[in-house]
């Protein structure tokens, strides 16, 4: 059983009617809804019943954060992630979406499906037609109106009773904003009862106020709330500077309340209203007009993009990280750990995969703004006035991290650039819809430069949609667009396209041409070498990576183009049967990439000698270069290039008369495989190879263990299964 499910960094508090009511509806519907209004505590509901949940599900739990969407379209990409789906297939992306689902009985939390309401409830209804053992759990401020559906509203917590919820929550909460808070005392405890009252319970509003410990006491906090809720409907207290660095007044009354007619919040809003004004109004004005920038952020964000998007006129680089400390603390902004992603657990299992360090240094802290108060920032940026040009700031910083990330792929830096593109792929889509609309060359630029990233992610669908608005919106020839031309063909590669990819090489061979430009010839070269192999056309794609790199001097590592053909000459030479000069040539750039610290290439080059091994006669070597592979492919989290390793391994086994470990290994494999929507793939000369091991494996083994050991790797979950390939520990006898 895998769960992949948020954590959960505060404590739980009440809930317990909801919970049993919640759990019970999951038993008897496969759809139910959690609706209420913003901050009524919707998400957090949701993920504790899944937690709970999870073991009832043989495929577990899945997480799918709707929040960050901008757009209908990035809806299946983002449940298809969240499930594991990267689809390296010609198909609609819904009908891969389906088809993974298909067999699987797992459970699929679709939080804030009211940012794309209508495509949500589509989706929704296919899945659960295409696939018997789904269950979706969905939050969301307004049911989805499908057939079936089980609508449970989240209501405030409760002010009174025995449980009193939202006073324990205001208590919980308070000891860790202020654990010296006297709340024991009855004119504490009846201030905090007030302060709950007066917000009707909402969780998020609580913990607003909560944040406020920290410099007022309970009834300063009391007395301050309720003087504001005798005031008329007043959406957003207090000033924040303006663009010239004047004081400019808050959005008029009932602009809150129009915003949340529109996104269809149930009743209770005035409350949280009043609570995200208040706090909105004991920021210092610094930290209102942060607030405000920040909403132009659609994922999580680091220090670093905070400063370089939102400084600028009264706020300074340094007063934007005391006024991101400021609202960290107010809990208006929350903050968080990266996850860890140093190489230590891979530098220890294949010591020679550790390169030289990198110079970027090591990921910081990323923060986020939940949705409430992101679309209240968002209200008065309108307000101020400037969205346009703190759009045009956020999507010049991402292209420019775009560029650097590009540069540095070669080198030492290659995973954290990888995981970095990663982490802030919902604000490079932003930045590449906002350039399209605005400056389509430079949008030509950034999505060419990021192309190969999300090629690499398997953002496949994704690279093909930007690729080609960008292609279509800029027709002016330049190597920009020839890179992007390039991306483009790469893509339609690995999803199978191979006719439109060698239409597509002819246009960028006939591009870089006019360019004039080295680098476009040399990535024309490996797009049109990569569909030859693709082909199983070897001695074409070797005939024109020799013909370019002879006329084109010079080392791997001079550009990434010229590494990239440098790979397609090893595998063409490999395909040829010339093993001699394929080993020798994928040493040297093995060695190339070991020095530099490059994973993506050295890959390959360790996939290749894994080959010539095989095929020489040399299993036990073999083995050792298919799990060097894996190593990196595991560090580039790249699934394709994970079932070819695993396939390699498995093969190299079953040459030893390890058919039990064999069958493990190809099981595991299988499951990658699935995860991109392919069978199995690969270079055509391949196949024979792949099916001769097999009928190795299975003879070794036996039918019963070959097929109960398959199994076995099959229904491991992918970490478990590649980590077992990756040390070595693999079930079943050996020869």
């Amino acid at each position: 059983m895998v769960v992949h499910l948020p954590d959960e960094t505060t404590s739980f508090v009440g809930r317990a009617a909801e919970l049993a009511l919640t759990d019970t509806s999951l038993e008897a519907n496969r759809l139910v809804t959690l609706t209420g209004t913003g901050g009524v505590g919707k998400s957090r509901l949701a993920l504790r019943v899944a937690r709970r949940a999870a073991d009832r599900y043989t495929d577990g739990a899945r997480w799918a954060d709707l929040s960050t969407l901008q757009y209908d379209r990035m809806l299946v990409a983002t449940v298809s992630e969240a499930v594991g789906l990267r689809d390296h297939t010609l198909r609609e992306p819904v009908e891969a979406l389906c088809e993974r689902l298909s067999g699987q009985r797992v459970l699929l939390v679709l939080d804030a499906c009211e940012r794309v309401a209508g495509s949500c409830a589509d989706l929704v209804a296919d899945l659960i037609t295409a696939a018997p053992g789904l269950s979706v759990l969905a939050t969301s401020r307004r049911p989805l109106g499908i057939r079936g559906e089980r609508v449970i509203e989240v209501p405030p917590l409760p002010l009174d009773g025995e449980e009193e919820e939202a006073l324990r929550l205001f208590r919980d909460r308070a000891a860790d904003a202020a654990p010296h808070t006297p709340l024991d005392d009855p004119a504490g405890l009846a201030a905090a009862g007030e302060i709950c009252r007066i917000l009707e319970g909402i969780p998020l509003a609580v913990e607003l106020a909560t944040a406020r410990l920290a410099d007022s006491t309970v009834e300063q906090i009391a007395h301050r709330l309720a003087s504001r809720v005798t005031e008329p409907a007043r959406p957003a207290g207090g000033q924040a500077p303006d663009e010239d660095g004047d004081d400019a007044p808050g959005p008029g009354p009932g602009r809150f309340g129009l915003l949340v007619d529109r996104t269809g919040w149930p009743r209770h809003h005035r409350a949280m209203l009043t609570a995200v004004g208040w706090s909105h109004e004991l920021c210092t004005p610094l930290e209102r007009l942060l607030w405000a920038r920040l909403s132009v952020f659609h994922g999580d964000f680091t220090a670093e993009d905070a400063a370089a998007v939102c400084a600028g006129g009264p706020l300074g680089e340094d007063d934007v990280a005391r006024a991101l400390a400021g609202l960290v603390a107010q809990s208006v902004v929350g903050v968080e750990d990266p996850a860890e992603r140093d190489r230590t657990a891979l530098a220890d299992a294949h010591p020679d995969a550790a390169g030289p360090a990198g110079t970027l240094p090591p990921p910081g802290p990323r923060y986020r703004m939940l949705a409430t108060l992101r679309e209240y920032g968002d209200m008065w940026l309108a307000e101020l006035g400037g969205q346009g040009a703190l759009a045009d700031r956020h999507a010049r910083h991402f292209a420019g991290l775009v560029r650097q990330a590009y540069a540095g792929w070669l080198g030492a830096d290659q995973v954290a650039w990888y995981h970095r593109m990663r982490d802030t792929h919902a604000d490079l889509c932003a930045a590449l819809n906002h350039l399209l609309a605005t400056d389509p060359e430079r949008a030509t630029e950034m999505v060419g430069g990021v192309g190969f990233f999300w090629t690499c992610c398997g953002h496949l669908h994704e690279a093909r949609l930007y690729l080609e608005r960008a292609l279509a919106a800029d027709p002016k020839p330049q190597p920009d667009r020839t890179r992007a031309l390039w991306a483009l063909g790469v893509t339609l590669v690995l999803q199978g396209d191979l006719d439109g990819a060698r239409v597509l090489g002819e246009r960028c061979a006939a591009a870089a041409w006019r360019d004039g430009s080295d680098e476009s010839t040399l990535s024309a070269c490996y797009l049109q070498g990569l569909t030859c192999l693709m082909m199983g056309r070897p001695l074409a794609a070797h005939a024109l990576t020799e013909q370019v790199l002879a006329a084109l001097p010079g080392g791997p590592f001079t550009s990434q183009s010229r590494l990239r053909c440098h790979v397609v000459e090893v595998f063409s030479l490999t395909a040829l049967g010339r093993f001699t000069e394929a080993r020798r040539t994928a040493e040297e750039l093995r060695a190339a990439c070991a020095e530099r610290g490059e994973y993506w290439a050295r890959g390959y080059a360790d996939y290749q000698l894994a080959l010539v091994h095989l095929f020489s006669g040399h299993p036990h070597d073999a083995e050792g270069y298919a799990r060097s592979m894996l190593g990196g492919r595991d560090a580039l989290l790249d699934n394709f290039g994970t079932a070819l390793g695993l396939d390699l391994l498995a093969a190299a086994l079953a040459a030893q008369g390890a058919g039990e470990r064999a069958a493990h290994t190809y099981g595991t494999g299988q499951a990658f495989w699935r995860t991109v929507g392919h069978p199995q793939r690969g270079t055509p000369e391949l196949a024979d190879v792949r099916a001769a091991c097999e009928r190795r494996a299975r003879e070794a083994a036996g039918d019963a263990a070959y097929e109960a050991a398959f199994h076995r790797g099959l229904v491991d979950d992918l970490t478990t299964g590649l980590g077992r390939a990756l040390d070595g520990h693999l079930p079943g006898r050996t020869a």
